[in-house]
């Protein structure tokens, strides 16, 4: 399993400040099982970091008029809203939530031009909260597939403080290629047309590049 690149400034940071502290607490406490508790807890933490950054090699699937999963993780919404930043409309968005435990990666859901593009700063409310898509900092990305916007959000959760994010309006998105990461726990929320036939339920879990979301309509297979 690769590391992502985003993860190797705080893994090496890790390394040496947790390396640090095993090194003072040897000479407070010695070689004892106090020592030896303290020093195997802060290596399960190193590892812990470790993995959180992990970059799985997948191939991703390609389905022109598909949407695919932009993140691993749980289906916490499925619902009828309004899109008033881009797309004006109502959509249905679907919504897929990352826990500690997922691979946060994200990969673009569809392939065409990126037509919109807008990072937002905000608040840190829990990723799961409802109002985090509106009032959390995220991004915006919109990807026009013939003809058909898909615009899709990166969302900061409570734990996490950075979103990376590589889209450029005007530059063509290949599905399945990665369009970012988001550090330490967070969600990333799909806005479809309202006639997109939808694959995925509530509370069901995905796979990034993997999961096909919905066919757009025209497109449907």
């Amino acid at each position: 399993m690769a590391i992502h690149k985003e993860g190797y400034g705080i893994i090496t940071k890790s390394f040496f400040i947790l390396a640090t502290i095993a090194l003072i607490l040897y000479f407070i406490l010695g070689t004892g099982t106090p020592f030896i508790i303290t020093t195997a807890s802060l290596a399960l933490i190193f590892l812990i970091i470790v993995r959180f950054f992990r970059s799985p090699k997948r191939v991703p699937k390609t389905i022109q008029g598909a949407v695919i999963s932009p993140a691993d993780g749980k289906i916490v919404a499925v619902k009828e809203v309004y899109e008033g930043e881009f797309l004006k409309t109502n959509c249905i968005q679907v919504s897929v939530f990352m826990s500690l435990l997922n691979v946060h990666v994200n990969w673009f859901p569809v392939s065409g031009i990126i037509k919109y593009y807008k990072y937002h700063p905000g608040n840190y409310l829990v990723a799961m909260h409802p109002k985090s898509s509106e009032k959390n900092e995220r991004t915006t990305i919109v990807v026009e597939e013939n003809g058909h916007p898909v615009l899709f959000r990166q969302i900061a959760g409570y734990l996490a403080r950075r979103i990376v994010c590589y889209a450029i309006e005007g530059q063509n998105a290949k599905q399945g290629s990665q369009v970012g990461f988001i550090k330490f726990g967070s969600r990333v929320d799909l806005f479809l047309p309202m006639d997109s036939r939808i694959q995925v339920t509530k509370g069901q879990r995905v796979k990034g590049s993997q999961t096909v979301i919905a066919h757009l309509p025209d497109l449907a297979e």
